[in-house]
């Protein structure tokens, strides 16, 4: 608790042998000597503030105990703490500072004792950290007459002065000098030989300097005085109607390629990361992030539907995400976060899901790399616009009844229901957004473009007002209603505001793509970018955040690294110096180089809301002392040696430092008939190896982000086609590349219905995970195993510990799109691994089993050629039935929790044996037939709900392996009954049946292709689809069941 100066000096008078001691003294210490408001001290409820900081030693102390779990802990520590502010608040406090615990992990103390002690203190200061935010949102709603009530982000605040020391002036942020560690007179004292104390961040193995210190309590006291409706910034009066920054949301671990900001409190966000994420406000500039495992690949899209007015289900609304995967997923916003299930799955499209937007009403439009669009009703396809070329890269529901669409055609499409109504020409490259004017879609609509233009249109098709200003492709458009502007962004680190046909506002970003921008009712921009950044702007000083979170900020733009080419070909000697920064420019976003009085070289912007040049970056040479390379007659910066296939010769990349590095990688798969999944890795490959052209310098040694070779080597793509045609390049739309052959058909199925869905291709993988949290998890319980007398030979021995280690680094290294860290060949597991893994299942008590199963989840889903081996499968899957104790008798209802847990752990591992890629199709051998016999002997009544959509999962999956080749004919009697038996029995849940109504469709198909299909197998199915029919009469089921039915004749 914060004690004031004057206050303590009256306790030493009243308490003479007064020390600062526990919060609890504290507090006992106020209770009895201030709570009566003694003369010398005349505080009262309405003017004083109560600080409460504690936690660090707590933590610092406790993250290695044993015999309590952490979480436990803080929560027993916050009931204590809470107690004490309780006490207060009876006593009359009314106004509270509550400070969270900063990143301990990153001070030396823990850094020195390795990776393991980091991640150990990391996960526990986030779980105290959390539960105190908990702690202190139900303290705000329980207690009444409350007043200032504010949650300090210390570990924020931290963060960001340890990821800018340099910039702030600190020459160590990870050590610290030790002629300073035991105390110093003040915070300009020097040893001989040593810089000044203030230049260093750690004053010794954990405390921080006087400089760390007077940046929080400088932050600290903004944080505070800003809540007073008549407090601000110093330099608001210079910044006036110029978007500041409002907040930095950092939870996204890779690009964030779409987001919505339906209300002035909700962000939606989706990224490469495979999370889709719900920005719920905290406060007047804080969020707090709820995230959804929203695919297994790259999340590219996203829309939001609003509560609907029947009630029930969706009371918060719903987050709707498209990706690589093929599917969109809908998730209800009402149910908490981390679920792996979505509520709706919207099977139909056939590659990526680029664009996806909505109506209040919740109808749904989605756009495609397979060059359709559809519109989805009550989660159901109800129209499939085709008319487009190539990939359809921007949607817009202008209506229930009317769509807009843009394509990589360079065209936009109106639809009327399903039918095209206009087509609109006038870019001269692909169209990449679309929205209504501010004004509103009476007078038009507006469109960005790969051209790096934004137009304004009729709907006649008038092109009213073109926007020019971008340097590189424009990704997004949003309209801002409160003020009539639009707002773009896109591949020049920029986002732009235009008004009354004007660019007005130029936004710089610390990140080479600003790929999505939307705007909140009241006016904030909101922007996410290839940094895993999401940002918020505001012209509402009340809603700016304080002077140092936007130096920080204007810090990170100001020292990016911009290539002298892409500025133009100046000479040093020929650029004016700083005094041309005393002239006011010509238009807002305006770039000039200066040369500094030190002899280098830097960009500044002209920013018309502030008036002044800003800094944006330091000019440098891109290729540093590296020559240029000639290839095909002309001289680049770089030539990249790209290896395709073993025994093939390399391909050479050429690439230029002033390159855009996606269109650069681009041309290089077009010209070399390499399908465009390789895009983002060949495009990560360039940043890294790019230097010159890196926001985030990085060391210029030539290193394979995959293979760590000296060389690039493409890698398969990632996830599974799902395309029933030859694949189209969704940039040119030619159909270079095609995915593995499927058999012969003997007879062709019949002509497919404008909204068709069989088949479906695409397998859906369980590869959601925390694997950190899983594996400190597992070694926890192998620790509680070795220290028990009675279980310690159940332990892990040295050799099988270290194999698990290697195990979840793989893991760790492959769940990240792209990965994290190369990935070396004999990094993988060899089959003997799994054996010695599956041995160690089958010895573990049950209790114990489940992170075990879940590893081999994962190692099933990423390393699927590691259980190529019929017997190393048929192992595994006896370790997981023996695990999951699936042929055990009885099976209680409801199953103990570590049962049911292990049970839907096995399903999923099982369903990810089932997968189909480009080039190769797994889960095709002699085990296939027993295991769906044994998994239609378990007693389906008794499953959860989860586990049942795991089941259907499996199943499903099968139907797409067998449309993609030849199976064991004797895995098809097993694979239909346990289809049957799941529709004969599924009356509850809605997204069980469809699944295993979708396996059903692709096996019709697949029989109606292949000629197979018999009368008395059709009448046998048609019982199927009444059952599921009268279960779930909902317009997806009904209207799949329509198009078997049609098949079945």
């Amino acid at each position: 608790m914060v004690v004031l100066p004057q206050i303590q000096s009256l306790l030493h008078l009243i308490y003479p042998q007064y020390s600062l001691r526990s919060f609890v003294d504290q507090v006992t210490l106020f209770s009895k000597y201030f709570s009566p408001v003694p003369a010398g001290a005349p505080w009262a409820s309405d003017n004083s503030l109560f600080g409460i900081w504690i936690g660090i030693n707590d933590i610092g102390n406790s993250w290695w105990w044993g015999n309590v779990t952490q979480a436990g802990f803080h929560q027993t520590l916050l009931d204590r703490y809470f107690s004490q502010v309780d006490e207060l608040y009876k006593r009359g406090a009314r106004s509270f500072l509550f400070v969270n615990v900063p990143p301990l992990e990153r001070a030396p103390l823990f850094i020195e004792q390795g990776a393991t002690t980091v991640k150990a203190v990391m996960a526990s200061t986030d779980d105290f950290n959390k539960q105190l935010a908990q702690r202190v949102k139900q303290f705000r709603k329980t207690y009444k007459g409350l007043g200032q009530v504010t949650l300090y982000d210390a570990h924020k605040i931290f963060n960001v002065q340890l990821d800018n020391a340099e910039t702030l002036g600190f020459v160590n942020a990870t050590g610290y000098n030790t002629a300073y560690q035991n105390g110093t007179p003040g915070s300009t004292y020097q040893v001989a030989g040593s810089k000044p104390v203030s230049s260093y961040f750690w004053l010794n193995s954990l405390h921080p300097t006087f400089g760390v210190h007077d940046i929080m309590a400088r932050a600290i006291s903004t944080k505070v005085n800003l809540t007073s409706p008549d407090a601000g910034l110093d330099r608001i009066a210079s910044l006036k109607d110029n978007p500041q920054p409002l907040t930095v949301l950092s939870a996204h671990s890779s690009d964030v390629r779409d987001l919505v900001a339906p209300t002035n409190d909700l962000i939606l966000s989706v990224s490469r990361d495979s999370l889709a994420i719900a920005w719920r406000r905290d406060g007047s500039s804080g969020f707090v992030p709820t995230t959804y495992s929203a695919g297994s690949r790259y999340v590219n899209s996203v829309t939001y539907i609003p509560p609907q007015k029947n009630g029930g289900p969706g009371s918060q609304g719903y987050i709707v995400a498209g990706g690589q995967d093929t599917v969109i997923n809908v998730f209800d916003l009402s149910n908490p976060g981390g679920v792996n299930e979505p509520t709706f799955t919207l099977l139909g499209h056939r590659e990526n899901v680029c664009a996806l937007d909505s109506t209040p009403s919740g109808t749904i439009v989605s756009g495609s790399w397979d060059s359709t669009a559809r519109v989805w009703k009550n989660f159901q396809q109800v129209h499939e616009l085709r008319g487009h070329s190539h990939s359809v890269w921007a949607v817009l529901a202008v209506d229930e009844d009317q769509t807009l669409t843009g394509s990589a055609d360079k065209t936009i499409a109106l639809w009327q229901g399903s039918k095209l109504a206009h087509r609109y020409t006038g870019h001269t490259d692909a169209v990449r957004g679309l929205s209504i004017l501010p004004e509103g879609i009476d007078i038009g609509f507006a469109s960005c473009s790969n051209d790096a233009t934004v137009k304004l249109w009729t709907l006649g098709g008038d092109i009213l007002h073109q926007f020019d200003g971008h340097t590189s492709f424009v990704y997004s458009l949003a309209a801002i209603a409160e003020t009539g502007s639009l707002i773009s962004s896109g591949e020049d680190r920029t986002a732009r505001v235009w008004e009354d046909g004007e660019l007005v506002q130029t936004l710089t970003h610390p990140a080479i793509s600003v790929w999505t921008v939307a705007t909140m009712p009241n006016g904030d921009i909101v922007t996410g970018c290839s940094d895993g950044v999401v940002r918020v702007f505001s012209r509402n000083e009340s809603r700016w955040a304080n002077a140092e979170a936007i130096q920080a900020f204007e810090n990170q733009v100001a020292s990016q690294a911009i290539p002298s080419e892409s500025i133009g070909d100046v000479k040093k000697t020929d650029l004016p110096g700083p005094e041309a920064l005393e002239r006011p420019g010509n238009k807002d976003g305006q770039v000039i180089m200066i040369r500094t009085t030190a002899g280098s070289v830097e960009a500044h912007e002209w920013s018309a809301g502030q008036g002044k040049w800003v800094k944006v970056g330091d000019v440098v040479d891109a290729v540093g002392q590296n020559q240029k390379q000639l290839y095909n007659g002309k001289e680049y910066d770089y030539v990249f040696k790209v290896d395709i296939k073993d025994g093939a010769p390399p391909l050479s990349l050429p690439y230029n430092a002033t390159d855009n590095p996606y269109s650069a990688a681009q041309k290089f798969l077009a010209e070399n008939d390499l399908s465009m999944e390789y895009i983002d890795q060949v495009v990560s490959f360039i940043e890294k190896n790019a230097g010159g052209f890196k926001v985030e310098q990085q060391s210029q040694q030539f290193v394979d982000p995959y293979t760590g070779a000296s060389r690039y080597q493409a890698s398969p793509a990632s996830g599974l086609s799902g395309s029933s045609t030859p694949y189209s390049d969704p940039f040119t739309g030619a159909s270079r590349y095609a995915p593995a052959s499927s058999h012969a058909a003997a007879t062709p199925p019949p002509p497919k219905p404008t909204n068709s869905i069989l088949p479906v291709r695409s397998a859906l993988a369980f590869k959601q995970a925390n694997i950190p949290a899983m594996e400190n998890k597992f070694k926890q319980l192998n620790e509680g195993l070795s220290g028990d007398p009675n279980t310690s030979s159940l332990a892990l021995t040295p050799l099988e510990f270290k194999l698990f280690n290697r195990s979840f680094t793989l893991m760790n290294t492959k769940a990240h799109s792209p990965p994290k860290v190369p990935v070396e060949t004999s990094a993988e597991l060899s089959q003997k691994d799994i054996d010695i893994i599956a041995d160690v299942l089958a010895r573990w008590p049950s209790l114990q089993r489940f992170p075990v199963v879940d590893l081999i989840r994962l190692l099933i889903a990423y390393s699927p050629n590691t259980f190529e081996a019929p017997q190393t499968s048929q192992k595994v899957i006896d370790a997981l039935f023996e695990a999951s104790e699936w042929k055990s008798e009885p099976w209680p209802s409801p199953l103990p929790k570590h049962r049911e847990t292990n049970v839907l752990l096995t399903l999923r591992a099982l369903s990810n044996l089932f997968q189909v890629g480009p080039h190769k199709i797994v889960g095709t051998g002699p085990w296939v037939p027993g295991l769906f016999q044994t998994l239609a002997a378990g007693p389906y009544s008794v499953l959860t709900k989860t586990q049942k959509v795991a089941l259907a999962t499996i199943a499903f999956n099968y139907s797409v392996v067998e449309l993609a080749g030849k199976v064991d004919p004797l895995a098809a009697p097993a694979h239909v009954s346990l289809v049957t038996l799941m529709l004969n029995n599924e009356k509850e849940d809605n997204e069980t049946g469809y699944r295993a109504l979708v396996a059903l469709g692709n096996i019709v198909y697949n029989a109606k292709s292949l000629g197979s299909l018999s009368d008395v197998a059709a009448a046998a199915y048609r019982p199927l689809l009444t059952n599921v029919a009268a279960a779930f009469p909902e317009e997806r089921v009904l209207s799949l069941v329509q198009e078997i039915k049609a098949l079945l004749g």
